[in-house]
């Protein structure tokens, strides 16, 4: 499931000299180095998700080097924008180089268009615009439009506009991407609530299916209730599921929820509205999701585009499942 990070490490970091002042043993099986000089504790490593481990990357590499400008990947950690697995590099932008060059694990970007910098939390980082634009001409399609739906979806935290981001890219020489932006400007959509949202749209829209209405409302029976994705021509209603969307962590809390969520699937039911639902890896998987819409009565309206919908086979950008 993609997540959108958060600024802070998912866990501490400690360093060699904090170590050292503590009295603890870093250098024991107990603990996995993340950067030369920084440690975390390697059971808490081993619980993390991709995605967490390389917010704690990034992280380490900000405490090992404060002046460093994150782009791309890195840049989106702070940015809070959607992470799909754990990216296999740590990105940086270096305004003053003549090329782009690689040091291990951290990729060292130039550009001659030049990149808007600001400062979050103290850390430097291409600014919103310019990471959205640029991780959109190189992720995989369905990808990049959660990351573009991310930074126009107030829901999301976003605060942009697809004109701004058009904008953006305009100003840019670079060639690279420039069909994937094509492509993606007119599917960006900021009623996206969730980067598992955005995929089922892309899924949706290349399978060749209905196009959905996003968040509609309806008023049954004194309630109102409102729906991730809704076909107009049958009156079907889609919904796309994750466990962070009934707090599965609070297992009090995620069973009224999940109760609430049975109450108001069986009032939309009376009114005559069928159901499909499918989570995050049903989208991913594509077929499933699709056969749920076509068992509901959505029609197929359109010649479906398979070239697209394999890209969500993998994420060439990141680490296999697992590191």
């Amino acid at each position: 499931m993609p997540m959108a990070p958060t600024l802070l490490s998912p866990a501490p970091l400690i360093t060699i000299e904090e170590a050292r002042a503590l009295g603890t043993r870093v250098h024991s099986p107990a603990y996995r180095r993340v950067r030369p000089g920084i440690y975390i504790e390697g059971r808490v490593w081993e619980s993390l998700a991709g995605w967490q481990r390389y917010q704690v990357r990034v992280q380490a590499f900000t405490r090992a080097h404060p002046d460093a400008i994150l782009c791309l990947e890195s840049a989106a950690v702070v940015h809070d924008l959607p992470l799909f697995g754990h990216p296999r590099d740590i990105h940086v932008y270096d305004p003053d180089r003549a090329a782009s060059r690689r040091f291990g694990d951290v990729a060292v970007h130039t550009s001659a268009d030049g990149r808007a910098v600001q400062l979050v939390a103290g850390i430097a980082v291409t600014d919103v615009a310019d990471t959205v634009v640029d991780l959109a001409r190189i992720l995989p399609p369905a990808h990049a439009l959660a990351v573009a739906d991310a930074a126009v979806s107030p829901a999301q935290g976003g605060s942009l506009d697809v004109d701004e981001l058009r904008g953006r890219a305009s100003t840019q020489c670079t060639r690279r991407g420039r069909a994937r932006l094509e492509l993606l400007w007119p599917m960006i959509d900021s009623r996206s609530e969730s980067p598992g949202e955005s995929i089922s749209r892309a899924v949706i829209l290349w399978s060749g299916l209905e196009a959905p209405e996003l968040q509609r409302e309806f008023r049954y029976e004194g309630a109102l209730d409102r729906v991730d994705f809704f076909f107009a021509s049958v009156g079907v209603i889609g919904e796309s599921d994750g466990w962070g969307k009934y707090g599965l962590d609070d297992p009090a809390g995620a069973q009224q929820r999940l109760r609430e969520e049975k109450r108001r699937e069986d009032r939309l039911r009376r009114h005559g509205h069928a159901f499909a639902r499918w989570d995050y890896a049903d989208a991913v998987r594509v077929e499933p999701l699709r056969l749920a819409l076509l068992r509901a009565g959505v029609p197929a309206v359109r010649r479906p585009r398979p070239a697209l919908l394999a890209t969500l086979r993998r994420n060439p950008r990141s680490l296999p499942p697992g590191q």
